[in-house]
């Protein structure tokens, strides 16, 4: 199984992708949102075989949805009707933040953090996805055994 995660902007898109036994997750690349990107991610899903879309839901500090949230919700909504795969969201509270940080610690120019920031929060969304994702299963399993 492979998941493709989407830090989705209104100009710039950043994509990151798991390897097939969704251990990691890596940046992929930066598309802009324009009238080809359906087309384009759409053929990264066959490509790659795509089996679950992760959109990052930028929710706001409290948990709630703003704005932002509202127009991601809404795109989310348009890949799964456009897409041969599951679409699902995910809360990417600090991940453009976080991946910044990472990229400055790793002593990155301004202009290539500016390049990847977007990939880059994708991939610090979508590897938190996995990581809830095996938690939970692995609590499930506790709870099970008891």
């Amino acid at each position: 199984m492979t998941l493709l995660g989407v830090d989705y902007g209104e100009r710039r898109i950043g994509l990151a992708i798991t390897d097939a036994m969704e251990m990691i997750a890596s940046p992929m690349q930066t598309l802009q949102n324009d009238k080809t990107f359906i087309a384009r991610l759409k053929e990264i899903v066959r490509a790659h075989n795509v089996d679950t879309v992760v959109v990052g839901m930028p929710l706001k500090l409290d948990g709630s949805r703003g704005p932002a949230a509202e127009k991601t919700a809404r795109f989310a909504d348009e890949l799964q009707g456009e897409l041969d795969a599951d679409v699902t969201t995910f809360d990417e509270r600090l991940t453009t933040v976080q991946a910044e940080r990472s990229m400055l610690r790793h002593d990155i120019s301004r202009k290539k953090r500016a390049q990847r920031r977007d990939e880059m929060a994708a991939q610090f969304m979508l590897q938190t996805y996995m990581d809830a994702k095996k938690r939970k299963a692995s609590l499930d399993t506790d709870n099970r055994m008891e």
